[in-house]
């Protein structure tokens, strides 16, 4: 069962490896990045997007950072600021193979711990693929006054998730939006 749960997105970023493009309305299987990702959580009671306002995401919540673009430690204490729950998803916008099922893995993983975070297949932890208790969050991130996500979150010592389909795959690059284009997560 998942747990009651808000979400929380992260889809302000300068984009500096595409060109400045808007990466959250990038498409991908038809529709925009950011709604993929959105998608993923459906049963989040709220859905909480810290950057510009989306036409597709009725739904959605939208924040920005002070002053935006500013990274992603400010994105989630804005952000977060939202949250509700006592549980929060915090995603990435750009996460074309993310799915519903690979949250409610990660739900299922944090069990009675702080969290979950999916990691790849070189063993990294990513940090914009997981579910945080958000007490636990919010008093990690009022005692952090660093930039960094895995300075923030690595001291909580989340569960790391694996999982096949490579969920975690972002589209940081044109190459990697070509490749979520053509649905080959898998190929290296």
């Amino acid at each position: 069962m998942t747990a009651r749960h808000d979400a929380c997105i992260l889809a302000g970023g300068r984009a500096s490896r595409l060109g400045g493009r808007d990466k959250p309305g990038l498409r991908v299987a038809g529709r925009p990045l950011i709604e993929s990702v959105a998608a993923a959580v459906p049963d989040a009671g709220r859905l909480i997007v810290v950057g510009a306002p989306r036409p597709g995401l009725p739904r959605g919540i939208f924040v920005r950072e002070d002053p935006p673009g500013d990274g992603p430690v400010p994105a989630l204490r804005a952000g977060l600021a939202e949250v509700t729950a006592p549980w929060v998803a915090l995603l990435a916008a750009d996460l074309p193979f993310l799915t519903a099922g690979h949250v409610s893995a990660l739900f299922e993983a944090a069990g009675a711990g702080v969290g979950a975070v999916l990691v790849d297949d070189d063993g990294r932890e990513q940090w914009l693929a997981g579910v945080w208790r958000t007490a636990e969050l919010a008093e990690a991130l009022a005692r952090y006054e660093g930039r960094s996500l895995h300075g923030l979150l690595a001291p909580l010592a989340p569960a790391g998730l694996h999982l096949t389909g490579r969920p975690w795959f972002d589209c940081d690059t044109a190459e990697d939006l070509r490749r979520a284009r053509n649905g080959e997560p898998d190929e290296e």
